[in-house]
Order: C-alpha cells, then structure tokens, then sequence
C-alpha cells in the first residue's frame, strides 16, 4: 500500500499545534507524552523498552522498519509505546533474519503508526517548546474529538507506571549453582539487563515492583540491582522505601536510570522533570573517576537535582552528561551503593559502559569476600 493511497492522519499536541500525516495502515488513535530518539538503529529494542509505557515516540531516523522485526530483539513481551511518528513507514524488509515486517509487528498488537510527517519541523518544535502530551489518530481526524480526549490524559509528573509494566511473579534466571546471586527489583527492566548478569555468572531472581526488602532478603543476594521503568520517580514511593532499607542492610546495590533515581530519592536526592529528555543512542558521558569519555544509550525524562548532590556530603558525582552537565551517576561513601542514568546494557546501542556489570559483580565478591 502506497502512502498516497493510504487514509489521512492526525497529530495533535497539547499546545493546539497540529501535524497531517499519512496512516501506515494500522486504524487506531493513541495518546501520551511525545519524546523523540535520535537513534538510527534498534527501533525494536526502543518499542519494546517499557520506559517507554505511556509515551507517543517521534522517530528522527528517516526510516523505520526497513530490517523488519527478530524474536531475539525485544526487550519485553511486547510493545510498550503508545505509538510512533516517523518520517517513511516501511511495510517490506531485507533483513534475511527478521521473524516479519514491523507493519505486522505493530498491526498485530493494535499500535499506531504515521508517516509522511515532516520529523525535523516536528523536532524543531518540541525542543523549542518542551515535553507535552499528545495525540495521534489513524481514524478520528475531527480536531475538536481530539482535543477532547488529549485534555483527559494525564501529566508524566507525578505518574507511577512501574507497577504495569513489571513482572507479577519472582522468576528466575542463570546457574542454579552460581556463587553470586542478585536481587532485581522489577521497575520496567529491559532483558538486556538481566541477561548482562547471566553473563557475568549471576543468580538472578526479578521480583515484582512492590515487593518489600524482606521478600527480596529471602532470596539471600549478595547484591540488588533496581531497574529502569517508565514515569515519574517521585511517584514510585513504595521502591524509595524499599531501596532504604537495602542501604540499611549495608547489602550493595547498582541502579540504572529509574533506578538511579529512585536511590538519590532515598537519600534525599530530588528529582524533577526534565524540559526536553535523553532519548538515543549517541549521548556523550564522561567518567569523573576515570577521566574517560563514553558513548552512551539513554532514554529518560527526569533527572536528579544538582544541587541537592552538591549539599549531601555522602554522595559522590561519578558521571556527567557532557551536552548538558546534568547528573549522569552518584555513588554513595557511605554504603555500597552507586547508579548510573543511562543504559550500560546498551541495547541498541554502543558497549562503552557494560563495565558497569563487572565493577558490580566485583563489588559483590570484595563486599561478600565470594570465591569465583
């Protein structure tokens, strides 16, 4: 199907600006905060990230689904954004690997997809303009229905998403007979993340997003690792708690993006909602404890405050994000603990930061004095 052929579409933002666009052929309406990635690979790594829950994707790479969609390439059980604006929706592939074509993919979980919209305009506008909500129809082009609906959907400040997208039931992954063992508190983690600590010779049990220390502490870990996840990290208060009293434990603990910011809230650490968020694959770190520069793959609109770090004498900054300064890792001097706002797993992305994984393992061997 031509997109000349194909039905009219509609993006609305919350600031009345409208876009027209073509239907990719999926008849459906979807709303959510809009964000874009720059990343010119991994598209299904990204839609299926449950970061991503509640969230209308721009897509600034020209085109999308021209490899088609693997099996192997998820990183959840299905796709976790609201839906996508890009540029050029490709219904073939040429990817003699690929399991279908992403028209499938999403046709087949009911998600929205537009195209013919003009991405750079689109980008240009929300980076002037800031993180808003919007919404995106197939098959309602009436912008008064629209903007009917788009006032019923709620801010991401102050959103708690976690709880949807996490596992209901602890599982576990890795040698039943590994001499580390690590506890995941489920806050909307990507596979990648877990398969890193198999990697590594990890025990892995993931629990639940509102399992309490004590459920975890029967596991017996030697280390917690506390996820990413979608929404706001101030709204998830029952993880904070959690995460205290793993740090009363003295038992050592990694977090990454939701995860690092729902440590510094446990240690007094503010977080606010960032103007425009890190969305892709190329954003530069630099390592302030090593002096190394990494390349990194992000996907978060908070972050920590500054300046509450700089007045908590028990946090350390680790890592910068070099385009902007914000905060990109704290490690705590005194409890075993440390985070980091980006993904070291990487997926999609660069390998520059899976040291993380191994200085983690290895804290749990010092901290437990573990024969491996």
């Amino acid at each position: 199907m031509r997109y000349s052929e194909s039905k009219l579409a509609v993006l609305l933002l919350e600031d009345g600006t409208v876009f027209n666009g073509r239907s990719a052929g999926i008849s459906a309406t979807a709303t959510g905060e809009i964000c874009f990635n720059t990343g010119m690979t991994g598209y299904q790594e990204i839609f299926t990230d449950p970061s991503y829950l509640g969230q209308i994707v721009v897509a600034t790479h020209v085109h999308i689904g021209n490899y088609g969609v693997k099996s192997d390439d998820t990183e959840s059980s299905a796709i976790k954004i609201s839906g996508l604006i890009c540029r050029d929706f490709s219904q073939i592939f040429s990817r003699n690997l690929a399991d279908g074509s992403l028209f499938n993919y999403f046709r087949e979980q009911n998600i929205p997809a537009i195209t013919d919209i003009d991405t750079r305009k689109l980008v240009r506008h929300i980076r002037d303009k800031g993180a808003m909500n919007a919404i995106i129809s197939t098959e309602i082009t009436d912008i008064n229905e629209l903007q009917d609906r788009l006032k019923k959907v709620p801010s991401m400040q102050g959103l708690e998403l976690s709880s949807s997208v996490s596992t209901q039931v602890p599982y576990l992954k890795g040698l039943e007979n590994s001499a580390v063992r690590v506890a995941v508190l489920d806050l909307g983690i990507k596979e990648n993340i877990v398969e890193c600590l198999v990697d590594r010779g990890c025990k892995v049990k993931v629990f639940p997003a509102k399992s309490s220390f004590s459920e975890m502490a029967q596991f017996e870990p030697h280390g917690f690792m506390i996820s990413n996840g979608p929404g706001d990290p101030a709204a998830v208060g029952y993880a904070i708690e959690t995460v205290k009293e793993i740090l009363h434990s003295e038992i050592p603990l990694f977090g990454i993006c939701l995860g690092h910011q729902i440590l510094a809230e446990a240690v007094g650490i503010g977080t606010y909602k960032m103007f425009n968020g890190h969305r892709g694959i190329n954003h530069p770190i630099k390592n302030l404890l090593t002096g190394k520069g990494e390349i990194t793959s992000q996907n978060h609109g908070f972050a920590v405050k500054a300046e509450d770090v700089a007045n908590n004498p028990n946090v350390e900054i680790t890592h910068i994000h070099l385009n902007d300064k914000t905060i990109a890792g704290i490690r705590l001097t005194n409890k075993p603990a440390f985070s980091v706002q980006y993904h070291p797993e990487a997926a999609p992305g660069p390998h520059d930061s899976r040291y993380l994984f191994d200085d983690f393992v290895s804290l749990l061997v010092q901290h437990h004095t573990i024969t491996i």
